[in-house]
């Protein structure tokens, strides 16, 4: 149901813009056959004020169309983490922070702060949060990888120039949520007489539940109560709990298989993007090749140009 909504809005705003197109197609036909007059006038004036709005929607659907990835209109989770240098890198890790938080506040996105260490002087050691938005992954995934500034260091007395790095990790919020069914002919229910202390009854009703779920080798034995249904529920109820974790281990096992395994050392060499200050100003995409000397601007949130770039350099 969530991804027939998801492709239902996508229909949606696709008719939409062909039928505003269709409409545009009139108008021009009224100017052309009005020839000048006050009608002719009026659709122009009509066409002038609808064009811009449809060249803008028309971009942000080509734009949706680029998330192939099954996870690309989720969340994203994002870490941020200083390299080697101490407050200077720290420091640089608290401006990547606020740069993101920028952006996420530009697109209509929200967040959660899921933990944050902050430094000793100044910046902070680490951070992750959540980016809860349509195609958040989308977007943000083109921003993993290590990020390099050059700045005249405000924490250098002799004011020198320096290099620090931070990385960048972005990976989907994957839904953790295990809806755990088991199946009867998956299931293999043996009773027993329960052993151990509690007199007559437990030596002549076979109270005790074992249950080994087969696909799994799971095997589980209760007999804790004194009754044969609570045990087999109790039973039950922990083979349910180790095929969440089961299942938990094996999204962990994914996640570090596709996205984890992907970060990079941090450091000369690995950057995908370098932010220069000082002696001019220019960020530099180096997968992409895009550039800007609006440094202040990309700083302040204004990365979207950069992630248009490494959309056209994946189909490249």
């Amino acid at each position: 149901m969530k991804e027939k909504s998801a492709l239902e809005e996508v229909l949606a705003e696709f008719d939409g813009l062909a039928q505003r197109i269709s409409d545009l197609e009139a108008l021009i036909e009224i100017a052309e056959e009005a020839e000048g007059n006050d009608d002719a006038r009026q659709a122009l004036a009509d066409i002038a004020a609808e064009l811009p709005g449809i060249d803008k929607d028309l971009k942000a659907l080509e734009r949706k169309s680029r998330f192939t990835d099954k996870h690309d209109a989720g969340d994203a989770i994002v870490e941020i983490h200083p390299g080697a240098g101490g407050t200077e890198a720290q420091d640089w890790a608290q401006m990547l922070l606020r740069m993101y938080l920028m952006w996420i506040e530009r697109r209509g996105f929200s967040y959660e702060m899921l933990d944050m260490q902050e430094g000793e002087e100044a910046g902070i050691k680490s951070a992750t949060f959540l980016v809860k938005g349509r195609y958040a992954y989308g977007n943000l995934k083109a921003e993993s990888g290590v990020h390099r500034l050059v700045r005249i260091s405000p924490f250098d007395a002799s004011a020198r120039r320096h290099t620090s790095f931070a990385s960048v990790h972005v990976y989907p919020d994957i839904e953790t949520e295990v809806d755990i069914a088991l199946k009867e002919e998956d299931l293999k229910v043996e009773t027993t007489r329960a052993s151990g202390p509690g007199g007559q009854h437990v030596n002549k009703v076979e109270t005790a539940v074992r249950i080994v779920h087969i696909p799994t080798g799971i095997t589980v034995q209760c007999q804790s109560e004194r009754s044969q249904h609570r045990n087999k529920e109790a039973a039950l109820k922990i083979i349910k709990a180790r095929l969440y974790e089961e299942e938990q281990k094996r999204q962990q096992e994914f996640l570090e298989r596709e996205f984890h395994s992907k970060k990079k050392e941090i450091g000369w060499g690995s950057q995908i993007r370098s932010y220069i200050l000082h002696p001019y100003k220019l960020v530099k995409d180096h997968r992409t090749g895009h550039e800007t000397s609006s440094v202040d601007s990309v700083l302040d949130g204004g990365l979207d140009d950069f992630i248009e770039a490494y959309f056209a350099w994946q189909r490249e």
